[in-house]
């Protein structure tokens, strides 16, 4: 069997769950857990010069920022990524015993020549050098062929073969092990990276140690699979699959302790793993970040998110484009235009009146009896958003999600009020969704704000709110119904929440808009 070595890459690619915000004693504790664990190879971070350095981000200017995170006892490898465009080799400090041992190159297609001449600057400096060509799928044979030969005049430390998307069966790794295995350098050694969209990553990890090869092998993972969407390789299940698989002699106690004490708090936060929208992006060959893109808006069903992932520009796959995915998402969500059905019948109803505007706020139900007397004593249409309010009977439902309609009666189909991205026979009104979206990413189609500027259209007079509370960290607070609760990350939440309130201000400027339940996180 071939020699394994594990480069553990938790405080990189597990970065992209945190904004690399670990902490520098979370991170000095990592390290040093990994090493007790006898993890042959810890990537400590990425090396850029794109950032302001920050010593409790796991992002650096120097290598000497990062060393500062080394145990004063080194018993293995130590590395740093470098996304090619990212660093300037010239930087870079001549490598000397006792630094960080390696540098990983990671750069796409489109800049592969490029990029190799960079890493035979980086190799000049005495480092051992790993080549990271992302999407190796995305390489037909002869291209991937031409890669290796390119490679084989640098002769770096190791070549890898990178599954970027998540997307490579036993198939796919073994017609590019083989291309690899047979046109590499003898002595150059072979990594594997792995991502788990199709839960793949463990077995293909397996089937990599069972290749026929002299060669020693590097696999990458990460403890509690920490990584980007779908997340990595997990360390602690791969570690002890090789203790006993392949001889090897890992500790596991002080990667459980590294979960226990460090990554769970992160991952409460903000969860990573198997998902059906990252399991889009991987069979459709796309960048993870669509995923998390079309994920974080909370208003596709999966069906809806498969058919953007269709559209999609096959070259603008790869590499994300967050205005690109903006245009497309848009686009969908205007495809049905909007009708004339009811219209003059809904202005009239509307104009001039008082409306008590019902979002799904945790407030809509613990001060429902001060909705529900509200509501008795003043002359108001009642309309509520996205969902249809228990306590009282909406003259109205205004509706922008097609997940939420699922949950509606079909008698409740004939008083609602639908935006153009839902295609619904039956609807009394639909209106133009482009004409009632916003210009801040994080609130562009939030169904209530949507509602507010729909009823200002109508000439209403005043707009009385209940149940907007914006909302909390703990996803629990957020709803009065349990199945509307969905999970975010803290930094979207506060983004919607101030998203809120900026648009209320300006909304109103334009009609008369009051609290009636109480605002937890928002205000006017």
């Amino acid at each position: 069997m071939n020699n394994i070595n594990i480069l553990d890459c938790t405080l990189r690619d597990g970065g992209y769950c945190n904004e690399w915000h670990f902490g520098l004693d979370n991170a000095r504790k990592i390290v040093k857990s990994l090493s007790e664990a006898g993890i042959e190879i810890i990537e400590l971070g990425f090396l850029t010069n794109k950032i302001k350095y920050n010593p409790d981000f796991t992002k650096f200017n120097d290598i000497m920022q990062a060393e500062s995170l080394l145990p004063s006892i080194q018993t293995c490898k130590y590395a740093l990524m470098i996304n090619y465009g990212e660093y300037n080799p010239d930087d870079l400090p001549e490598y000397k015993s006792g630094m960080i041992d390696g540098l990983r190159v990671a750069f796409h297609k489109k800049n592969m020549d490029e990029a190799l001449k960079f890493c035979g600057e980086i190799k000049s400096k005495g480092y051992k050098l790993f080549i990271q060509a992302m999407v190796s799928l995305n390489y037909s044979d002869l291209e991937f062929i031409k890669l290796i030969n390119d490679v084989n005049k640098l002769n770096p430390y190791a070549f890898y073969i990178v599954d970027s998307f998540g997307t490579m069966n036993s198939k796919d790794l073994t017609r590019l092990f083989y291309l690899v295995e047979n046109n590499l350098n003898h002595e150059i050694i072979i990594g594997f990276h792995s991502h788990n969209n199709l839960q793949l990553a463990y077995s293909n990890a397996q089937k990599l140690i069972t290749m026929q090869s002299r060669r020693d092998l590097i696999i990458d993972s990460s403890v509690y699979g920490m990584g980007r969407g779908a997340g990595n390789l997990t360390t602690e299940l791969f570690v002890d699959y090789l203790n006993h698989n392949a001889g090897k002699n890992y500790l596991l106690s002080p990667l459980l302790g590294i979960i226990d004490e460090i990554l769970d708090g992160f991952y409460q936060r903000k969860h990573w793993g198997y998902s059906l929208p990252n399991y889009l992006s991987a069979v459709h060959g796309a960048h993870p970040n669509y995923a998390i893109y079309l994920s974080d808006k909370n208003t596709l069903t999966v069906k809806e998110m498969n058919d953007i992932f269709d559209s999609l520009d096959q070259g603008k796959k790869i590499s994300y484009d967050k205005n690109y995915i903006e245009q497309v998402y848009l686009r969908y969500m205007s495809t049905n235009k909007s009708d004339n059905i009811n219209k003059s019948r809904l202005k009239e109803r509307l104009s001039g009146q008082k409306v008590l505007l019902i979002a799904p706020g945790k407030s809509s139900f613990t001060e429902r009896d001060k909705i529900m007397d509200f509501a008795g004593s003043q002359d108001c249409v009642i309309i509520s958003v996205n969902f249809d309010y228990k306590y009282l009977c909406p003259d109205y439902i205004f509706l922008s999600n097609l997940r939420r309609l699922r949950e509606l009666a079909p008698e409740k189909i004939s008083k609602c009020i639908i935006t153009s991205n839902i295609n619904l026979d039956g609807a009394y009104f639909k209106a133009d969704y482009q004409d009632l979206i916003f210009t801040i990413d994080s609130v562009r189609d939030n169904a209530g704000l949507m509602a507010v500027r729909f009823l200002i259209s109508q000439g209403v007079n005043a707009i009385y709110l209940a149940g907007f509370d914006g909302y909390s960290h703990d996803s629990g607070e957020n709803y009065g119904d349990e199945k509307m609760i969905f999970s975010a990350g803290n930094e979207i939440l506060d983004s919607q929440n101030q998203g809120m309130i900026k648009i209320l201000q300006e909304l109103s400027r334009q009609v008369s808009i009051k609290f009636l339940t109480t605002p937890r996180h928002v205000k006017i």
